[in-house]
């Protein structure tokens, strides 16, 4: 047998019994010192109720897209939706925007906090205050309206307040009607105790 006659090989035997037990130590340590798992406390990232998800059918970022009888383009998108109990066919959103364009280039834009969308109706019915910009200026408030998805036509609920180039105007209502010409044009129309204060250097 070979003795330990010089301190390097002492060491050497010293530390195969020493680290072995500093390991033990440090993993005492760590299960002394270890937090306790609450299992009553919720999952950071488990912010979506699914039960009520469930619930309620609910469909995140929905969006639809047609084309009316007379050619023009619709689309509508919301932050939610989900079908109305009893009634499948009519849908109830939120934060809606809808866009119309028809064939000669004009566009609507449409967007309110609520809506709902009849299928059966074959129309949208915005509220909860709709803001409406046209293509050709116009910036249009009204607390709700009515688009129809088989036609290039909606009508505002009641009164109307808008600001565009010739001025500010308001009106009792206002109605998106289909010209007859031979360009198929559609013409907003202002109803019901219209009133229009010019402004020459909105023209």
């Amino acid at each position: 047998m070979i003795a330990y006659d010089n301190s390097y090989s002492r060491f050497v035997a010293y530390t195969k019994v020493i680290l072995p037990i500093l390991a033990l130590g440090i993993l005492s340590t760590l299960f002394l010192f270890s937090r306790n798992i609450d299992p009553t406390q919720s999952i950071p990232f488990a912010e979506v109720d699914v039960e009520q998800l469930a619930r309620e059918q609910r469909v995140g970022a929905p969006n639809y897209a047609g084309v009316t009888e007379d050619g023009a383009a619709i689309s509508i998108t919301a932050a939610t939706a989900r079908p109305m109990e009893g009634n499948a066919k009519v849908i109830s959103t939120t934060d809606v925007t809808a866009i119309i364009e028809d064939a000669n280039g004009g566009r609507i834009d449409m967007t309110a906090s609520s809506g709902m969308i009849d299928s059966s109706q074959q129309q949208v019915t915005l509220d909860g205050g709709v803001q409406i910009l046209t293509s050709t200026g116009y910036i249009i408030n009204t607390t709700g309206l009515v688009v129809a998805l088989n036609e290039t036509a909606m009508t505002s609920d009641g009164r109307i307040s808008a600001t565009g180039p010739l001025g500010t105007l308001t009106a009792g209502q206002m109605v998106l009607e289909k010209q007859n010409s031979p360009q198929d044009t559609h013409l907003l129309v202002f109803k019901g105790g219209v009133k229009l204060v010019y402004d020459p250097k909105g023209s």
